[in-house]
This record gives C-alpha cells, sequence and structure tokens, in this order.
C-alpha cells in the first residue's frame, strides 16, 4: 500500500477515460505530464525503481535553473519510452495517489502518451508483430517446423536478423516454442455434484486461464497446476476458447488491440463467473490484466468486473483452499535452498505473499530454506529483449541477481517464467550461475513427491 502525508486512506484507482476523444489530446497529455513530472522532480523517492525517473531527472538537472519547465516537450517520449507499466511507483512507492488531492496516476498518465504515440503511428511494425503473441505462437506444436524455427532462432545470423527487423537484442534470452501446445494435451476434470461449500473463502472448481507464454512456450507449467489441483481433488476445466489477454498490447498504448482481445475473452471467461467457477492464470501479468486494467478500460461492463471478481492468482487461490480446510499437506520431498522472487505483476495484486505463504507452508513439512527477493527484475514483458532496453534491463536486475546467488540456492524461482529466465541471464552473466530454475508451481509438485 503506497504511503501518503496526512492520510491513511488506501490508494483508488480512476477509470481509463480511453474512449473520450479528449484522452488522445496530445496538448493536454503533456500539461499533464509537466504537472505530474513537476511532482516527482519535488519528490524523488521512485529512483530506484526503473529507467523513467532517472531519464526524467537528469532531463530536469540539464536545464538551465533545474526545474521541469525546461525540459523539451519532445523529450517527454524519452521518459515515456522507459516506463514498462510494472505499477510498482503506484502501488508501492507514490505520496500522492489519490484519493490525494494532486491525483498522481504515473503509470497510466504513461500509458495515455504510449496511446496518443500509437495513434499518431509512432509504434513500428516489428514492434506490433513482437507484442503479437497469438501470432508468433502459432508456430508451436506443428512437426518438424517448431524444430526448425527454434533451432534458427538460437543462431547469430537470425538474431542479427531479429535485431534489424523486431528490434530484438542479439543477447536477450528468448523462450523456445513447445512442441505440444498446452491446450492440446490437457484434460479436464469434471466436478462430482456440487464443488462449492457456503462459507468457504475459494469457490471449489477452477476454470484455467492457459494464456500465451503457458500454451505456446511452457506448457510444463500449467501442467504442473493441473496436477496439484488433481492431487487435491479440485475439478477444473481448460476455458472452452482463448486469446491473448492483451497485456502485451497495453504496453505498446493499442488500446484498440486491447478491447478486441477483451471482447474475444471476456464473454467465454464471465460464463465461468457465473457458474461459480475459480478463474486460474499462471502468469501473474495475464492475472493482473482481468483483475485490474481491463476492469479499468471498462468500469461499466458487468461481465468484466464479474472476472475480476471470479480471477486469482494460483498461490492466492491454493493459500486461500488452506485456510478453508481443504488443501492437503502432505509434502514428502525436501525443496532445500530456494531463491524465489515476487515479480511486479504479482505485487500489485494487493494479495500478499502467498507464494512465499505456500513455500514456508510446505517448510513445515520437509526442508525448505528460502530466501525471498522483492524487488524488480527488469524484464517487464517484452522490454527486457528490446535492443535499446535490455542493457538497461540487466542494470536494473543487478540487485535481484546478487540477492538472488545468496548462499548459493539449489534452485531460483519466480511466479513470472520471463522474469526467471532473464534472473538466470543475469546471474550468469554476474558469475554466479544458477543451479537450477523451477516455477514454483513446479516446486510444489515436487514437494508433493508427484511425477
Amino acid at each position: 500500500m503506497a504511503q501518503r502525508e496526512g492520510s491513511l486512506e488506501a490508494p483508488t484507482r480512476h477509470p481509463i477515460d480511453w474512449r473520450n476523444p479528449a484522452y488522445y489530446d496530445e496538448g493536454a497529455c503533456e500539461k499533464e505530464m509537466e504537472r505530474v513530472f513537476d511532482i516527482c522532480h519535488g519528490c524523488r523517492r521512485c529512483v530506484g525503481l526503473c529507467q523513467s525517473f532517472p531519464t526524467l531527472f537528469d532531463l530536469v538537472d540539464a536545464t538551465d535553473d533545474g526545474e521541469v519547465h525546461g525540459v523539451p516537450k519532445a523529450d517527454y517520449g524519452r521518459v515515456v519510452d522507459q516506463c514498462y507499466l510494472c505499477d510498482l511507483c503506484y502501488m508501492t512507492k507514490c505520496p500522492y495517489v489519490p484519493p490525494h488531492p494532486w491525483n498522481v496516476d504515473f503509470p497510466h498518465l504513461m500509458l495515455r502518451a504510449k496511446a496518443i504515440k500509437f495513434k499518431k503511428g509512432g509504434v513500428g511494425k516489428g514492434e506490433q508483430l513482437l507484442a503479437s503473441t497469438d501470432v508468433h505462437g502459432q508456430f508451436a506444436g506443428i512437426p518438424v517446423v517448431v524444430q526448425v524455427v527454434n533451432a534458427v532462432n538460437r543462431t547469430r545470423p537470425m538474431r542479427r536478423v531479429l535485431d534489424q527487423t523486431l528490434g530484438v537484442h542479439p543477447e536477450a534470452w528468448l523462450p523456445e516454442l513447445a512442441t505440444w501446445r498446452f491446450r492440446w494435451g490437457a484434460k479436464n476434470r469434471k466436478p462430482n455434484g456440487e464443488a462449492v461449500r457456503n462459507g468457504q473463502r475459494t469457490p471449489g472448481k477452477v476454470a484455467i486461464f492457459a494464456t500465451c507464454y503457458v500454451n505456446y512456450n511452457e506448457p510444463g507449467i500449467g501442467h504442473d497446476l493441473l496436477k496439484l489441483l488433481a492431487h487435491n481433488e479440485i475439478p477444473y476445466e481448460i476455458v472452452e476458447k482463448e486469446k491473448c489477454c492483451g497485456m502485451p498490447k497495453l504496453e505498446l498504448g493499442d488500446l484498440d488491440s486491447v478491447a478486441e482481445h477483451k471482447q474475444a475473452n471476456i464473454p467465454v471467461l464471465a460464463r465461468y463467473a457465473r457458474e461459480g467457477w475459480a478463474i486460474v492464470s499462471a502468469i501473474p501479468s495475464c492475472t493482473l490484466m482481468f483483475k485490474q486494467e481491463l476492469p479499468l478500460m471498462f468500469p461499466d461492463d458487468a461481465e468484466v468486473q464479474a472476472v475480476k471478481e471470479a480471477m486469482f492468482d494460483p498461490f492466492e487461490y491454493l493459500v486461500a483452499r488452506h485456510k478453508d480446510g481443504l488443501l492437503k499437506t502432505d509434502f514428502k520431498r525436501p525443496l532445500g535452498k530456494v531463491s524465489y522472487h515476487i515479480p511486479c505483476h504479482g505485487r500489485v495484486q494487493n494479495i500478499g505473499r502467498k507464494t512465499e505463504e505456500m513455500f514456508k507452508l510446505i517448510g513445515q513439512t520437509v526442508n525448505v530454506q528460502l530466501n525471498t527477493v522483492e524487488r524488480c527484475s527488469g524484464h517487464a514483458g517484452t522490454y527486457g529483449v528490446k535492443t535499446p532496453y535490455h542493457p538497461v534491463a540487466l542494470k536494473i536486475g543487478r540487485p535481484v541477481f546478487k540477492a538472488m546467488a545468496k548462499d548459493e540456492p539449489d534452485v531460483i524461482s519466480s511466479d513470472c517464467a520471463l522474469a526467471g529466465h532473464h534472473i538466470a541471464q543475469g546471474m550468469a552473466i554476474a558469475g554466479t550461475p544458477a543451479k537450477a530454475l523451477q516455477h514454483p508451481l513446479s516446486l510444489v509438485r515436487q514437494a508433493y513427491g508427484l511425477s
């Protein structure tokens, strides 16, 4: 929760007025940026969060009188481009977020500027394709093709091509395509009678939103989630159909595409919400999209709000099942020394450290020596792989890489799979390579002794 001078009220979020033509008034947006930048300049609490704030403060400090009004409006875009909408400034640092009368919402102001840039044609085709996860994911699972694509993508000539066409840094870690998609191999576990009990914190049946990453890149994460649900005798169903949650498009400011993705997903997910299912997504950014961004973009859409109320992070759900007295604790296999990273889009869901709670629960039965690291890794969706920003992403992540290497862990882990791989790459560069990288769902499956 953000701390504000003279206020004990929790931060609140105003709806995003993106369908109002005035939202795209560039002059009005610049005027609001000047107002907010001046407040940020006078505070500077967020200087260590991401590169947006050092960029802003360097621009201010380079003016003749050291004030925001001296910064050319043309340079505002340099600040905007460094924001990857992690939301940490709003949720953990800023004393002036609503209901404070100064009404500072830095991330959503940056989103407005990104939306204006997109509307003006300022986002290249390569960057748009990079954010089209449903498009390049279509190669996943195609025999021979997927092996060829993965092999070619590892070669230096192809990495140079990706650099020149999509703006992907030649040294950035890239996920491989899966040889078999999660949605192809996942089987539903049907409810047997009434699955919801009065007084429970959680619905007794789970609808799984697979996400692009789990479906196309690391289906093992999804299958481990299914094994945990099955072990705990929780019925589940893979949602009937799905499209990308829209977060990559949001990061570009392509709000019309976000709306198209919403129109594909929400009617399907709303049915599960109405029927009393918990909806679970194993990627924090996807979960946050349905919990926060879409509800703020469509505040009057009852189906969007219903999905918001039904959406769970997997460990939020499992820990709540434990509090209901319905989670099995028959853990058999010790996990040893685990360095666990809490990703930004997990932190800003305001659910607490649920994955850490699960690891500590396991530690009551078998050996778990837990080292929790709560700081941005620097990856931030597509930001960390882009040519201009990959070195910055590694710089932002250095404190995390060092903290994760503490006491030479047996395994490192993050709820955000992309952050996990970014951390592993950063640790290797720092000379402290990780012995193993496992998703938290995979570690819990191992703790249960499940194959």
